[in-house]
């Protein structure tokens, strides 16, 4: 008998694992507090990742394989990987282990270490999930000193013949980013998201919470976002090709008060636990431009697929590239605690409110809200990355460690020194005002970098750039920023310190 593990983001029924079922093999999936319990997780993760995982293995039974499920509440779970695995191994009387590779360096060396220690062959493939392998962005960027993305992502279109038009890009350009940044006012309307159906939610949140795992946020079986299955994700996808992809291009960076969703797809979750597969998701949003490109423009899917072959594959080739040394950088020395409001969304800063409030609801929270709200305001009180990537992993569903912390460590907190983003994205209040309604019904002043109503993201940006200058006296980025520091006269900068430094040491208090 053979031993298949298979591990929560793994649900990939198109797997070569499963086009034949095998009388002398068993698939098995375990709900374990070793993976609950390593950091606090949002209630809706839990439940998502759970319910897919139970989804799958009854997709897996339906089809003929045998199957062991160990739910959370079994009495016979060990709570700990290699527990579980040599109880199964023993019950099975199996002669050999089989599993796919993780994609998290932890579960990686894990199972790596384990295998060694047992008597048995063991046996590991690929998920077969992603466009790349682990090493093709370290060979494709070999030799180079930056690790630039737009290089990259071009290389993708062509390697799978992505809006292309034999070797050049379609419409002419690589990237339309400069159309993808409009301020939603209201109009076009945004239709009514897509809400998966999904039974026996509430029994399993129950599960979880009489099982005692510390979990965060809150909880509604009628807001649920999360598909947890194949047919499921497909209705997602095809809902957004229907209703969304038009504007989605266009306010993809947008922020408002009156909408969680906007026009973006949220399939974060189903691509991330290898659900759906990222090329057939772009396959199938191109084929839908292509019947119907006299509505929709190319900028609207080239935002898009941009994100999914572009962004989502080079973050996970910086993840393997840089491993484990990744995870402890901390490259501006930040060291300030999290603020306690975000774990509530009590806070007076309205974009943080909503934002925050938004996750804690939700479990979601889309990339302009991640990185220009919470993660830009974490950068600029100069927030430990330890903390900041812990609430990150922590809060959101689609959050898997080396999606999560590549982003976070990478992009957001600018932790690793400039591999992944050549600046740090910060900014203060204007970038918000531009982008989203946030500060309309704030009781800050946008405009104030002083005083008792000055918007708190005015000072900490100007305080950010005067305390970290030497760490970027040499990046041509963010020069221009820095004379314009120089131009403020000493003693406003003073002041401006002052409220920022009252910001740092009581940051709950506004």
């Amino acid at each position: 008998m053979k031993l298949k593990l298979i591990l929560g983001d793994q649900l990939n029924l198109q797997h070569s694992w499963f086009k034949e079922v095998g009388s002398s093999e068993v698939f098995v999936l375990m709900e374990m507090r070793q993976e609950t319990d390593y950091a606090p997780h949002h209630i809706q993760k839990v439940v998502a990742f759970f319910g897919a995982m139970r989804n799958f293995s009854e997709a897996l039974q339906q089809a003929g394989h045998q199957v062991h499920y160990l739910a959370l509440d079994d009495k016979a779970n060990k709570q700990q990987l290699e527990a579980n695995l040599n109880f199964l191994i023993k019950k099975f009387n199996a002669d050999t282990f089989a599993y796919m590779e993780p994609d998290e360096y932890r579960l990686d060396q894990q199972l790596k270490e384990y295998v060694l220690g047992i008597k048995i062959p063991s046996e590991v493939v690929e998920t077969e999930h992603f466009m790349t392998s682990r090493s093709e962005l370290t060979e494709f960027f070999e030799g180079k000193k930056q690790l630039i993305l737009e290089f990259f992502y071009r290389r993708m279109r062509k390697k799978f013949d992505l809006l292309m038009q034999l070797d050049q890009p379609e419409g002419g350009q690589w990237n339309f980013d400069k159309n993808n940044r409009k301020k939603w006012k209201g109009t076009p309307s945004i239709p009514e998201p897509f809400y998966p159906k999904a039974n026996d939610l509430e029994a399993l949140k129950e599960m979880i919470e009489n099982a005692g795992v510390k979990t965060i946020g809150s909880f509604d079986k009628n807001q649920f976002l999360y598909p947890l299955s194949r047919s499921q994700a497909l209705e997602q996808l095809d809902y957004f090709c229907e209703y969304l992809l038009v504007h989605f291009g266009d306010y993809q960076d947008a922020l408002h008060t009156d909408e969680v969703n906007l026009f973006h797809s949220r399939i974060s979750f189903a691509l991330n636990a290898k659900i759906i597969h990222p090329f057939e998701v772009v396959q199938t949003v191109i084929a839908y431009y292509r019947e119907h490109s006299d509505d929709i423009e190319l900028s609207q899917v080239e935002g898009f697929v941009r994100q999914i072959i572009g962004w989502r594959e080079y973050m996970r080739g910086i993840y393997w590239k840089e491993m484990p040394a990744y995870a402890s950088m901390n490259a501006l020395e930040n060291t300030n605690p999290l603020p306690e409001f975000y774990w509530t969304g009590k806070t007076k800063m309205n974009c943080l409110h909503q934002s925050i409030s938004n996750s804690l609801d939700n479990a979601y929270a889309h990339h302009i809200q991640r990185l220009m709200i919470t993660g830009n305001f974490a950068l600029l009180a100069q927030i430990h990355p330890d903390k900041v990537d812990e609430w990150y992993l922590g809060i959101y569903a689609d959050a898997i460690q080396w999606v999560q912390i590549t982003n976070t460590r990478g992009m957001s907190q600018w932790a690793d020194g400039g591999i992944v983003a050549t600046k740090p994205y910060v900014s203060a209040a204007a970038y918000i005002h531009k982008m989203s309604n946030y500060c309309d019904s704030c009781q800050y002043d946008k405009k104030k970098r002083v005083g008792e109503d000055a918007c708190p993201f005015n000072s900490l940006y100007w305080n950010f750039l005067d305390d970290k200058k030497q760490f970027f006296a040499k990046n041509n980025r963010m020069a221009m920023m820095l004379r314009l520091l120089e131009k403020i006269p000493a003693e406003d900068l003073v002041q401006i310190k002052l409220r920022a430094a009252q910001v740092l040491k009581h940051p709950d208090e506004f």
